[in-house]
């Protein structure tokens, strides 16, 4: 990846292009290289904004994700951003919804791949064993539709994180506080326009939770992508781009 990540004000993100705003929420391991492909199709029509998450820099008692939320706040406010269409994977997807409802006015549109707050199969079910290389690996792959997706690089990631005490601690309580606050009695409210963008093959938050949230939701569309798993901008991001672009196209003024 060879966009500059700025620092600045305890914010670290990438900001890149000019225009209206693309802000891009990762998942619970998902790191800015996961939207690799994304910028680089847009920073020319927009500005593409990714900022790192706060997930194991937390205190313990205060992590979960309505304080992440609360950060991404303090972050838009800082950069003073509006008319912003937010896009989150998986935990990144249930953050930018709990976001969309307390800050409805900042938010011109969503865009939800994978997400988390209605149902999630993390890990097929099973967690990591610290310190077992090949089960971690296993369990990284069953993230993809293709286990050739799970990088040694992304594999040795996980693997890090797993095998440390305060990574995965607050792992675990961000994990806990996505099963606890549940979106479903509360995704009716959210009128804006929102995209689903969904692999058909997603073991995690399978296409169920897809089909849900596009019931739930009263202005969504669900996309689905073929022969992909839980980040389809990470496993297909030339089909991703192709239907983001087509909905960014209806939403422009």
């Amino acid at each position: 990846m060879d966009f500059v990540l700025k620092e600045e004000n305890g914010f670290s993100y990438i900001d890149e292009g000019e225009g209206e705003v693309l802000l891009l929420l990762h998942g619970l391991m998902g790191s800015l290289s996961n939207w690799d492909k994304v910028i680089e199709e847009y920073r020319s029509e927009y500005r593409v904004i990714i900022p790192i998450l706060p997930i194991y820099d937390l205190p313990l008692l205060t992590t979960g994700v309505k304080t992440i939320a609360k950060y991404v706040h303090k972050f838009i406010r800082y950069k003073q951003l509006s008319n912003v269409t937010l896009l989150g994977n998986s935990l990144g997807g249930h953050v930018a919804l709990i976001y969309v409802l307390s800050h409805p006015a900042i938010v011109k549109a969503l865009v939800l791949t994978g997400s988390s707050g209605l149902y999630e199969n993390a890990f097929g079910g099973t967690f990591p064993r610290r310190g077992n290389y090949d089960f971690i690996k296993e369990k990284v792959e069953y993230t993809f539709y293709d286990p050739k997706i799970a990088t040694k690089e992304l594999v040795d990631d996980v693997f890090r994180m797993i095998n440390d005490r305060h990574s995965v601690l607050r792992l675990l309580a961000m994990a806990k506080s996505a099963i606890r606050h549940n979106m479903k009695k509360d995704l009716h409210k959210i009128n804006i326009p929102v995209l689903l963008i969904w692999g058909k093959d997603d073991k995690i938050t399978p296409p169920e939770v897809a089909l849900e949230f596009n019931e739930e939701l009263p202005n969504s569309e669900l996309l689905w992508i073929d022969k992909c798993g839980h980040a389809p901008m990470m496993e297909q991001p030339e089909e991703f781009n192709r239907l983001l672009k087509g909905f960014l196209k209806k939403i422009k003024i």
